[in-house]
Order: structure tokens, then sequence, then C-alpha cells
């Protein structure tokens, strides 16, 4: 990675407090996107369903094509941002966000919204990829902690927010008023991005963008014992999430008949099981290592998904007590998810960038699979939206299991 040395240094010279917070707000507000995205829309399914004349599980494949863009977009921004700089893959992807989000707005086909919130995962992945990134630029790297920290904050309270802001702009306005207002977010990062965010990184002209030096560079990673094990492990349980994501709007607002806002409330709820178990796995690290803890976490999920799931068969449960199993459930994830990333870049040095994004790349792909087939089997069921969270924590305990052998010992 080349840098500028002079801009560096320019950079790097001591912020006043109000430099130091607006760049935190762009890059928070940057970070928020891709979340504010996948989550605000959710309590629309059931409108969005009425009107486009479909049903709730066909509109969760609009999710799904979501998490395919974000998949993709991570592979392709990484490079981009490299060769032509920070900025300006910025805003080629805030300009596609934006125009896919007014495309959504007047959507007359669930198809067509499907096809648009592709294009929109596309736009947004930009700035995503782009924050972290302008983090290592604009900030000394004793401070990077800190300021990944307040970005990890924003990605957590980011789902609770969501949800509960969206479902209350349903009822009011609309589920069309939602996409206005992400259209709405994605020009302001535009407009606070080209007059606030810095030129952080001088473009890299000599790094190659043809396809064979890139795949070369993913595959050699790919081959290390330690990323497949724990990258696989990572993102077969993090698909878990997704097909809870997938499925609650039709577990909720169809089958337990909540009305928008409290879905959004409940959606918030859940999310401090996340949130939370991922702050107490930093207290657990001073006593446990996190090959320790991602194994206890994996079992007590998998224990968790396998009675859920009898209990779902038999109709054992109604409100109360699904919420509470989600619960556990998104702990035990909040354990094993930053153990397993932290495992799978461990290795790596010099390929931290590569090795990154195609964590990212296979979380979000597998995630997307997960979602996909809760929209696939359409029914009026929670059945499957808890079979795939059991096959996609089995999943994970058995790859944990069988690729941690074959992990040289240090």
């Amino acid at each position: 990675m080349t840098f500028n040395s002079d801009l560096r240094s320019d950079l790097y010279r001591p912020m006043t407090n109000k430099k130091y917070f607006s760049l935190i707000l762009i890059l928070g507000s940057l970070t928020a996107l891709g979340p504010f995205s996948i989550d605000m829309y959710l309590p629309g399914f059931p409108a969005i369903a009425k009107d486009l004349d479909t049903t709730v599980g066909k509109v969760a494949l609009s999710l799904s094509s979501f998490f395919i863009g974000i998949s993709a977009g991570q592979l392709l921004y990484g490079p981009l941002l490299d060769r032509f700089g920070r900025k300006r893959p910025l805003y080629a992807g805030l300009s596609i966000y934006i125009l896919a989000s007014a495309g959504c707005i007047f959507c007359t086909s669930i198809d067509m919204l499907i096809a648009l919130r592709f294009i929109q995962a596309i736009g947004s992945c930009a700035a995503g990829v782009a924050s972290i990134a302008m983090v290592r630029d604009l900030f000394p790297v004793k401070d990077n902690a800190k300021v990944f920290a307040l970005l990890m904050l924003v990605l957590g309270v980011s789902p609770m927010i969501a949800p509960t802001v969206g479902g209350y702009i349903t009822v009011s306005f609309g589920w069309h008023m939602v996409f206005l207002i992400l259209m709405a977010i994605g020009i302001f990062n535009l407009v606070a991005s080209w007059l606030w965010l810095p030129d952080s990184y001088k473009p890299d002209t000599t790094m190659s963008l043809k396809p064979k030096p890139i795949i070369a560079g993913f595959m050699t990673v790919l081959k290390v014992p330690q990323f497949y094990t724990y990258a696989f492990t990572g993102a077969m349980a993090f698909a878990g999430l997704f097909a809870y994501i997938a499925g609650s709007p039709l577990l909720f607002m169809d089958i337990f008949e909540v009305k928008e806002e409290t879905y959004g409330w409940i959606f918030a709820l859940l999310s401090i099981g996340l949130i939370g178990s991922s702050q107490i796995n930093t207290m657990l690290l001073k006593r446990f290592k996190s090959e320790q803890l991602i194994f206890a976490a994996l079992m007590a999920q998998v224990l968790t998904v396998i009675f859920f799931l009898i209990g779902s068969i038999y109709g054992w449960f109604g409100l109360e007590a699904t919420i509470f199993l989600l619960f556990i459930f998104l702990c035990c994830l909040g354990i094993a998810s930053p153990n397993s990333s932290a495992l799978t870049l461990a290795p790596f040095t010099k390929n931290a960038g590569t090795a990154s994004a195609l964590m990212g790349a296979v979380q979000m792909g597998l995630g997307a699979l997960a979602s996909v087939c809760v929209g696939i089997f359409d029914v009026r069921s929670a059945i499957p939206m808890v079979a795939i969270m059991t096959a996609t924590s089995i999943t994970a305990f058995t790859i944990l299991n069988v690729g941690r052998k074959r992990i040289p010992k240090i």
C-alpha cells in the first residue's frame, strides 16, 4: 500500500476537538448507512407485500439480494479504493445508492424491488469499506482502536434504532417514506464527504485491477488453515443471524400479529443481547482464550436452537418464550462472532486487508444464502427460520471441531 508521506504527516498534525468530532460524525454516518438500509424497512414487510401484491416471504428476498450485493461489494471496493484513492469510489458508490433508493420509492413490482435493493447494496458498501480505510488514513495508529470502538458503537446501536424508527414511519407515512429517508441519508453522506472529508490517500497507480492477481491474492489467504477454519465457522454461525433478520417480520408481525411499532421495539430489545454479550466478551477474554470462548458459545448456541426447533415443531412457544430463546441465541452469537473474527485475521500482517475483505465476503455471502432459504420456504410458520438457524449453528460447530485439528500448533 503506497501512501503520500507529506499527506499523512499533514493529516496527523494535532486536530482541534471540532475537527476530530466532525470526522467521527461523518465516518459514523457512513458506517451506519448499511445497517440502516438493512433494518429500517423491516417493519414495512407486510405493507410492501400488500402494495406489491406478493407475500412477506417474497419481500424477504429483497433483503437477501441486499446481502448478496454487500458480499460482492466487499471484494469490489477494496482494490478500487487503493487504485483510485478513497473519495472517488466513495462518491460513485453513494451516487449509486441515492439513485437506487429513489428507484425503490417508485417500485411497482417485487422483482423490481429485489433488483434495486441489490444495486442499493453495491452503492452502500462503498461507505462502509471506505470509512474503515479512512480511519487508518486520518488518525495516528495509537488512536485507531478508540476510533474503531466508536464506529462499532454506531454499528451496534443502529439495529436498535433503525427498525423502531422505521416502524413509526411506516405506520404514519407508509413504507415508501422509509426509502425517501434512506435517500436523504445518502445525499447527506455524499455532501458531507465532499465538503468535510480530506483527501486521505494518494492513488496507487501501480496497483493492478486485473482479475488474475486479485484472485491470486485471495487464494493465498484462503489456503491458510486458521483462516478457512475460523472464517467459515464465524460465517456459518453469523448466517443464523441473517435467517433471523429475514424471518422476524413474518414471525412477529404475521404469526404473532404484533404492530409495526411493537416489532421495532422487540427487534431493539433482541439487539441488546447481541451488543451486550459482545461487551461481556471483552471481560471474559481476561480469563479465557478466544478458542475456549468460541467453543463454549457455539455449543450453547447449538443446544438452544435444537430446543427451539423441537418446540417450534410441537407448538410449545408463545411470543414471550420465542423472544427469550432468540435473545439467548443472539447472546451466544455476540461471543462467538468477535472471537472468530479475531482468530481469522490473527495470522496476517501483510495481507490483512485482503483477509478482512474475504472474511466479510464469506460472511455476507453465507448470510445471503440463509436469508434466501427463509424466503423460499414461504409458509406462515416459524419452523423454516428456526430450522435454518439450527442447520447453520450445527455446521459452524462441526467446522470448528474438524478445522482446528488442521491448524499448526505454535
